[in-house]
């Protein structure tokens, strides 16, 4: 039992040290190249998914303002503003995915967004 809480312990610290090493690998790619909009992505996916919320959203609006045509990010990011309790923006933010990806053609997009914001309590468009 002992030997199985400390690897527990061991991976808790290897996956902090990882998701952090990707992190900095992203931040400092990204120094190199501000205006590719998967490494923003990536960016803001692991930034939540570390809990750094405020980091996150940085990298979410910064794709929702500066590359609106991404269309990934308005999945992710609305379920992420859902998991925070940011219903109201959440739904716009899905709502606008419908549009743009109905705008690429892409059905299949929006059939996910459709149902994310059916999940988020709101109508489709």
């Amino acid at each position: 039992m002992a030997a199985w809480i400390m690897g527990a312990g061991i991976l808790a610290v290897s996956r902090k040290t990882m998701d952090n090493t990707r992190i900095e690998f992203l931040n400092e790619t990204l120094k190199a190249r501000p205006d590719e909009p998967f490494l923003h992505y990536a960016l803001a996916l692991e930034l939540a998914r570390s809990g750094r919320s405020e980091e996150a959203w940085t990298h979410f609006e910064i794709l929702l303002n500066e590359h609106p045509q991404y269309l990934a990010t308005y999945y992710q990011a609305g379920i992420w503003l859902a998991r925070l309790g940011r219903i109201e923006q959440a739904r716009r933010t899905l709502a606008r995915g419908v549009e743009v990806a109905r705008q690429q053609g892409n059905a299949h997009a929006v059939g996910e967004l459709e149902v994310a914001l059916k999940d988020q309590g709101a109508e489709p468009t």
